[in-house]
């Protein structure tokens, strides 16, 4: 969001910066934004001045334009350094939710947002993500998750296939998405039980361990001569066969 001279080093969790009015006015429903820039042309409007009421007035910075103090290129008259959101350990994670994405090194904060978009509308009860090598959880994300970052838990671990190995043991299955897998993700009984669906990262898919680790392998079917799915589409069709599958169970 802001560079060094402007707001100090944040401390540990994510989400301190946040952009966008979507995401902004989520963090302030939240509780959590601690100081806010936001453009004076924009402060008698609706859905800025209701931001404005869930602020601490003394938090509250009017600039000319906040471009410069953000990270995004649009960040909509709104910029806001956040009280940061705790991680969660992947125990504490697994024993809140039966169902889970996984996310193998997807590098485009924009994807990441838009798949805890995916994750809070499935109703899917978190996200598993590495700690190094993958996008972060940054303004970009929360602007393209749009207040989906504020209700989806997170887990931040240091090693996706470990992760993949702890949750097996905590008797979850672990499901990866890969293109040329045989067996196709819709209608996949296994779903009904507690399960970890796995995303590969943009382009390369699956790391080859994480690969190794997952229990089955799954494609998305696509018509012949189709370039892949994007990523945050491909998890938006996994997130809802969970919801589909245990759904027909039920009937």
């Amino acid at each position: 969001m802001c560079n060094s001279k402007t707001v100090p080093m944040a401390p540990a969790g994510y989400g301190s910066n946040v952009e966008g009015l979507h995401a902004v006015t989520a963090a302030a429903v939240a509780g959590r934004v601690e100081r806010l820039w936001v453009e004076k042309g924009r402060m008698r409007r609706p859905e800025v001045a209701a931001i404005l009421d869930l602020v601490p007035r003394e938090g509250i910075t009017p600039v000319d334009d906040v471009r410069s103090v953000a990270e995004t290129s649009a960040p909509q008259g709104v910029v806001a350094r956040c009280r940061p959101i705790r991680s969660l350990d992947l125990k504490e994670l697994r024993e809140r939710a039966d169902a889970l994405m996984v996310l193998d090194h997807v590098e485009d904060p924009q994807n990441l947002g838009a798949v805890a978009r995916s994750v809070a509308a499935a109703g899917l009860g978190g996200i598993v993500v590495p700690g190094r090598r993958s996008a972060p959880l940054s303004a970009a994300a929360f602007k393209a998750a749009a207040g989906a970052l504020e209700r989806v838990p997170v887990a931040i671990v240091s090693s996706i296939p470990d992760a993949l190995s702890r949750l097996e043991d905590d008797g979850m299955w672990t499901v990866g998405l890969a293109a040329d897998a045989p067996q196709s993700l819709f209608g996949l009984d296994l779903l009904t039980e507690p399960v970890a669906m796995v995303l590969g990262a943009e382009g390369s898919g699956l790391s080859r361990l994480t690969a190794e680790r997952c229990d089955v392998l799954v494609s998305i079917p696509m018509a012949a001569d189709t370039e892949s799915l994007n990523a945050s589409v491909a998890a938006a069709l996994a997130a809802y066969e969970v919801v589909r599958v245990r759904a027909a169970g039920r009937i």
